[in-house]
């Protein structure tokens, strides 16, 4: 599909926030904080509640590479943010170091389990790599449960589970190549300088699933990716209770008060997984009902709260909810990037000015609409627009 016609190019930035290089947006800085292996104990999630509060807007967010954004901070208290997380452990060194360490590892691994070692042995790996000049993009997913469940998790090199084989797979192929635990971070690294080595990064950016795309698999990459597991909504799992979050944003208060409850683990799914909690029937500022219309709708911060965005998105989505068809994928994105759901989704509005859309049916949010220019407020009087003449 060619290119939205409607609404203006947005810029792209072609790397993430961090703690120490935070992004500016429309209502202050976004400070981004990786937890090691996606983990927060209790006093860590509350003391991130308390920098919300005091130094922040007081939202939060969680961001699709399962970290945590705190909204709102001004450069006058950026330093006294830093200062917390440096006390709370969640502070590295300096922004390469911090880079580096984007790896996404499945919410449900256990304590020395082989998702758990694959992914401290890499981390360790990608520091030492100093030499291994990587876009500031690329990722790494260690998803190797029985069957893998962040398929479509942004990531460039990925671990998964094929039968009794640990695969290595470079990101848009469907095969990988066999690896150990004592070898996956040796593997790693050398099909990272294969991706480099074959183009991948012109001019500093790139992403594997580009290369792939137009060549064939690297060497050694022969055995079948396994099917992967349906995403998980919220509800006990044997890890603990998971929770959603609406449009992954939550308020610092009602994040304090899941703190009491149990640690939580950072999912990518715009979910907290409470570390052995069960059964919980009444939590603040989270959805705990797996039909819940909000769970089909995906929406970025939109305007004012991004400077990309030309319109407000998330009251908007609130009120299609639920009308959008049961199985189906609402996306509405303030601007043609698409942060909120970056690959093809069956329904997606994208604004194209203060309160209009343009209407594209399965497709990402820069594609060519079906409808342009429609109005929210006609967008409200008649859902049925959104489905008309698929």
């Amino acid at each position: 599909m060619s290119s939205n016609r409607s609404a203006p190019s947005p810029k792209v930035y072609g790397w993430c926030p961090g703690a120490l290089r935070p992004m500016v947006s429309g209502d202050g800085l976004v400070v981004r904080i990786r937890a090691p292996l996606g983990r927060l104990s209790q006093a860590q999630a509350t003391a991130i509640a308390d920098l919300s509060r005091q130094y922040g807007n007081g939202l939060i967010d969680l961001s699709a590479r399962a970290n945590l954004q705190l909204r709102g901070v001004s450069p006058e208290t950026h330093g006294s943010v830093i200062a917390g997380l440096q006390e709370l452990g969640l502070l590295d060194q300096d922004v390469w170091r911090e880079s580096r360490r984007n790896i996404l590892l499945t919410p449900f691994w256990q304590e020395g389990d082989v998702s758990h070692r694959i992914a401290r042995s890499l981390e360790g790996a990608l520091l030492a790599a100093k030499d291994l000049l990587l876009p500031g993009k690329f990722g790494f997913v260690v998803d190797t449960g029985v069957k893998p469940l962040l398929p479509n998790c942004a990531a460039d090199i990925r671990f998964e589970r094929s039968g009794p084989d640990i695969l290595l797979i470079a990101d848009g192929t469907q095969v990988g190549c066999p690896v150990t635990v004592d070898t996956a971070e040796e593997a790693a690294l050398d099909l990272a300088r294969w991706f480099l080595e074959q183009g991948g990064a012109p001019k500093g950016r790139g992403r594997m699933q580009a290369l792939t795309a137009r060549r064939a698999p690297p060497p050694a990459h022969e055995v079948p990716r396994c099917t992967s597991a349906p995403q998980p909504g919220p509800g006990n799992t044997a890890s603990g209770q998971l929770v959603a979050l609406e449009f992954g944003q939550i308020t610092a208060k009602a994040f304090a008060s899941l703190a009491e409850i149990a640690p939580l683990r950072l999912t990518p799914w715009r979910m907290l997984l409470m570390e052995g909690a069960r059964d919980l029937t009444t939590l603040p500022g989270v959805i705990l009902d797996a039909t819940d219309p909000r769970l089909q709708v995906r929406a970025c911060t939109g305007a004012p709260g991004c400077l990309q965005a030309l319109s407000d998105t998330r009251d908007l989505a609130r009120d299609l909810a639920p009308h959008v068809p049961e199985g189906q994928i609402l996306h509405v994105s303030g601007c043609a990037k698409g942060c909120a759901h970056p690959g093809p989704a069956p329904l997606t509005l994208t604004a194209t000015s203060s309160d209009t859309f343009d209407l594209i049916h399965h497709g990402r949010a820069s594609d060519q609409p079906v409808k342009e220019t429609q109005s929210a407020s006609a967008l409200r009087a008649a859902p049925q627009i959104l489905t008309k003449g698929r």
